[in-house]
């Protein structure tokens, strides 16, 4: 099982390629004890299939570092959920959550799309280079890290508190995930036409600089 991973844009968990919300969360939004929303899940109608899809026991670190038990659920889960929580507040509760989980799964749709290019850019700088050495793939890597986040992966592992040799894409935005998959998919045409490094880095920047107007305007 890979690791749970908060995505601060959306506020929703990501683990195995799948978006999940907390109970904890639902008590805060909902304005519930969280007690009594682990006590809803486990009354559930639905089926034991259903809930073996879309609910997971887990636990958290209360601030005494006590163990204590949480419930990961997917969106559908969520929905069902939710499905018996009224009035106009919950009602609008639903929808942001809803739209939380559907932006969270263009999130990682973008990020397998990216892990799907990455084989090609690899094999890509194979063929520029003569004599490949292990810094070409990372000096690559590193310079669509640092148009689209101004920073390397390593600092921003410093700076935002991730575990040394962990991927960093699982913690950025939708939108710096589109951005290094599409100047992946561009370099790996740069890579054969300008084989000198600053060339593409020269271009790939007034690229992305041109795509990020496009969406400002």
């Amino acid at each position: 099982m890979t690791k749970l991973i908060l995505n601060t844009e959306c506020n929703l968990y990501t683990m195995n390629g799948l978006a999940y919300c907390s109970s904890r969360q639902v008590a805060d939004e909902f304005d519930k004890r969280h007690a009594d929303v682990l006590r809803d899940t486990e009354n559930l109608d639905c089926s034991d299939e259903f809930r073996e899809r879309n609910f997971a026991l887990s636990s958290y670190r209360s601030e005494q570092n006590k163990k204590m038990p949480e419930v990961l659920m997917t969106k559908d889960g969520f929905t069902f959920l939710a499905f018996g929580y009224r009035g106009k507040k919950a009602a609008r509760f639903k929808e942001g959550y809803i739209r939380r989980f559907n932006q969270m799964e263009h999130f990682i749709l973008s990020l397998n799309s990216a892990k799907a290019e990455y084989p090609a850019l690899t094999a890509a700088i194979l063929e520029a280079h003569e004599e490949p050495k292990h810094y070409h793939f990372s000096n690559e890597a590193d310079m669509i890290n640092r148009i689209v986040l101004g920073t390397s992966a390593k600092q921003y592992r410093v700076e935002k508190g991730i575990e040394k040799g962990a991927s960093i894409r699982p913690y950025l935005s939708l939108e710096e995930m589109k951005a290094i998959e599409t100047l992946q998919r561009v370099d790996v045409g740069l890579l054969v036409a300008f084989p000198d490094y600053e060339e593409r880095k020269k271009i790939l920047t007034q690229y992305h600089d041109r795509m990020s107007l496009r969406r400002i305007a």
